[in-house]
C-alpha cells in the first residue's frame, strides 16, 4: 500500500524510481480507509536525503500513511533552502491541537552540546511533552533517543572517547525476542552507528523498577574493538513501545556513512574508517550493505505490529502514557 507525500517534495520521485509505492494526496482522499497519520520531526542537517530515507521505509507496509513534516520554530537550519521548508514542513504550533498514531524524532549531530544549552531544547521538549497525549507510538532516533531518555525517564548521555562509526554486530535480547517491534529478526543482525555519545546499560536497566518499565529489545553484540564498551543498546523501549529509542542509523542509505567520513576527513578530524562498512576496510572498496532487511523489519514492525493493532481508530481516543 501506498504512503501519501506531494509530487513535489524530492523523495517523491526519487521513490517513485525506485519501484516504491507513493501517491499523491489527491488520490489518497478518493480512497475509502482511514490512512495512519506519522509526523517526522526532522532535526537532520541533511533534510532531504533524511526525509527519503525515512519514508522509504515507511512505504513498505499494507497501510496507507499521512506524513507531516515538522521544522524547529527556534531555530534555522542553513543546509537547506528557505523554500523547501517552507513548502512542505510546518511548525509545531501548527499541528499541536491533531493527534497523530505514530511519530518519529530524529537524530542531530549535536551531541557535545548539553541538552539545555540546544538552542531548540524546550521546544523540543514542549513536543515530548505533547506526544504523552497526541501520538500513540513515539520512535526516536539516535540523538533523538539520547533526548528521550534524558527528558522522560532522567537517564544521562556519556561522551565517548572518539566516534562510533561503522556497521556493527547487534544481538536480540529476551525481550527483544518476544517483543512484536523485532518479530521476524534474525537473533544476530547488523546497524550503522554514527555517534559521538551512548547511554548506560545499568542505567536503562535501573529504570525497570519504576512505572511502565523500559526493556532492552537488542544491544551490541559488541562494539567492534576498544575503546567503547562491549556492551551497547541498541534499541530501548518502554514496555507498551509507545515509546521506542533506538541510537543507531539502520535507515542510512549504502553511502550514508561513506559520505560522513569523507566530510570529517576533509575536515581533518582524524576520522576513523567506519567499521565494518567497506570490503576489508579499505575506502576504495566495495560497499558492504549488510543492515536493509533488518531495518525493512522494524520500521514496519512498527507499523503494522504495534501503531496499527493498537492505536485506536478515532485517533483523538488516544490515552495519555
Amino acid at each position: 500500500m501506498p504512503i501519501t507525500i506531494p509530487r513535489e517534495l524530492p523523495a517523491y520521485t526519487t521513490l517513485e524510481r525506485e519501484n516504491i509505492f507513493v501517491i499523491p494526496p489527491e488520490r489518497a482522499m478518493r480512497q475509502d480507509i482511514r490512512p495512519l497519520r506519522i509526523g517526522i520531526f526532522n532535526l537532520m542537517p541533511t533534510k532531504i536525503e533524511t526525509e527519503t530515507q525515512l519514508l522509504r521505509l515507511l512505504s513498505n507496509s499494507p497501510l496507507q500513511i499521512d506524513i507531516t513534516l515538522l521544522r524547529t520554530a527556534t531555530y534555522s537550519s542553513k543546509n537547506i533552502a528557505e523554500e523547501h521548508l517552507d513548502n512542505f514542513y510546518c511548525y509545531f504550533d501548527e499541528i499541536k491541537d491533531k493527534c497523530f498514531d505514530g511519530f518519529i524524532i530524529t537524530g542531530a549531530p549535536i551531541e557535545h552540546i548539553p541538552f539545555e544549552e540546544v538552542t531548540y531544547w524546550r521546544e523540543l521538549c514542549e513536543i515530548m511533552e505533547w506526544s504523552k497525549k497526541h501520538v500513540y507510538s513515539t520512535l526516536h532516533i539516535c540523538w533523538g533517543a539520547f533526548a528521550g531518555l534524558y527528558y522522560h525517564h532522567g537517564i544521562n548521555k556519556y561522551m565517548l572517547p572518539k566516534k562510533l562509526s561503522g556497521v556493527y554486530p547487534v544481538a536480540l535480547t529476551e525481550d527483544g525476542a518476544r517483543s512484536p517491534l523485532m518479530r521476524g529478526c534474525n537473533r544476530l543482525f547488523y546497524v550503522p552507528h554514527s555517534r559521538y555519545a551512548c547511554v548506560h546499560l545499568d542505567e536503562v536497566l535501573g529504570y525497570n523498577a519504576r512505572d511502565n518499565p523500559l526493556q532492552v529489545l537488542s544491544a551490541g553484540a559488541d562494539c567492534a574493538k576498544p575503546p567503547f564498551p562491549n556492551v551497547e543498546i541498541n534499541i530501548a523501549a518502554t514496555e507498551n513501545l509507545r515509546r521506542i529509542y533506538i541510537t543507531g542509523h539502520a535507515e542510512y542509505d549504502e553511502d550514508t556513512l561513506k559520505g560522513e567520513y569523507l566530510r570529517d576527513t576533509e575536515k581533518g578530524l582524524n576520522a576513523d574508517v567506519p567499521y565494518n562498512y567497506f570490503e576489508n576496510d579499505d575506502p576504495a572498496a566495495k560497499i558492504i550493505p549488510s543492515w536493509r532487511g533488518h531495518a525493512t523489519i522494524v520500521f514496519s514492525n512498527w507499523l503494522n505490529h504495534v501503531i496499527y493493532q493498537g492505536t485506536p481508530y478515532e485517533i483523538e481516543g488516544i490515552t495519555e502514557l
